[in-house]
C-alpha cells in the first residue's frame, strides 16, 4: 500500500509540474506553485525531488519516454518514404501538444548544461545504436528516390533536420511569432493544422528535381 501510495504521489507531483510548465516555462516556475497544484507542502515535494533542476529532470524524462522510442521506431522502420515521414510527423506534433514547453525547455538547457542533456537523452534511447539504424533506413529510401529521379540528391540528416526545424520552431517562438508576426492562437492551431497535413508533401517537393 506504500508503494501504491508514493507512485501516487510522485505521478500527482508530475503531472502538477507538466502543467506549470505549459503555464510558466521552467525557468519562470516555483517549486511552491508545483506543490500548490499537486495539492501537498512544499517540504514534500523536495522530499521526492531535491530541487526544481530535478523535477525538470524527471518531467523531461517522462515526456521523453513517450516521444524519442516511438519516433525513431518509425524513422527506422520499413514504412515509405512518404508515409515514414508522415508517421513521424504525427508523433512528434501529437508530443509537442501534450508537452508545449518541451522546446523551450531543451532549448534553454543545451544552452545552459549540453552534457547535462546529452546525458538524459542517453537515458531514455541508445542513440549510437539507433543513430546508424534509422540514418541508415532513411537514406537507403532517400537514394532510391534519387535514383527513380523523384528527389535530389540529400542527406537523411539534412532531410531530418530541416522536418524537425519546421516542426519545432513555431512552439519554440510562439510567443515571438504572436508578438512579431501577428499569428495568435487561433493563427497558430490552423498553421499547425496544415504542418499536420501538408508538411510530408511540402518537404518532399522542396527536395524534388
Amino acid at each position: 500500500m506504500a508503494d501504491t501510495t508514493t507512485a501516487d504521489t510522485e505521478t500527482r507531483i508530475l503531472e502538477a509540474a507538466h502543467r506549470v510548465f505549459v503555464r510558466r516555462g521552467v525557468a519562470a516556475a516555483r517549486t511552491q506553485e508545483v506543490a500548490d497544484e499537486a495539492g501537498v507542502n512544499k517540504a514534500l515535494l523536495h522530499y521526492y525531488y531535491r530541487s526544481k533542476e530535478r523535477l525538470a529532470d524527471a518531467v523531461f524524462l517522462r515526456a521523453a519516454r513517450g516521444l524519442f522510442p516511438q519516433l525513431l521506431q518509425t524513422l527506422s522502420s520499413e514504412l515509405p518514404l512518404r508515409e515514414k515521414l508522415q508517421a513521424a510527423i504525427n508523433a512528434e506534433m501529437d508530443a509537442l501538444e501534450a508537452s508545449p514547453y518541451l522546446p523551450g525547455y531543451i532549448l534553454c538547457e543545451l544552452r545552459a548544461d549540453p552534457e547535462r542533456l546529452s546525458d538524459l537523452i542517453h537515458e531514455v534511447i541508445p542513440v549510437e545504436a539507433l543513430r546508424a539504424r534509422v540514418f541508415g533506413s532513411l537514406q537507403a529510401q532517400i537514394d532510391a528516390e534519387v535514383e527513380a529521379g523523384r528527389l535530389r540528391p540529400v542527406t537523411a540528416q539534412h532531410l531530418l533536420v530541416t522536418l524537425m526545424s519546421m516542426l519545432i520552431f513555431p512552439h519554440a517562438a510562439s510567443h515571438m511569432l504572436d508578438v512579431v508576426a501577428g499569428l495568435g492562437e487561433g493563427a497558430q492551431a490552423r498553421l499547425a493544422a496544415w504542418r499536420r497535413q501538408d508538411l510530408a508533401d511540402f518537404l518532399l517537393r522542396g527536395f524534388a528535381p
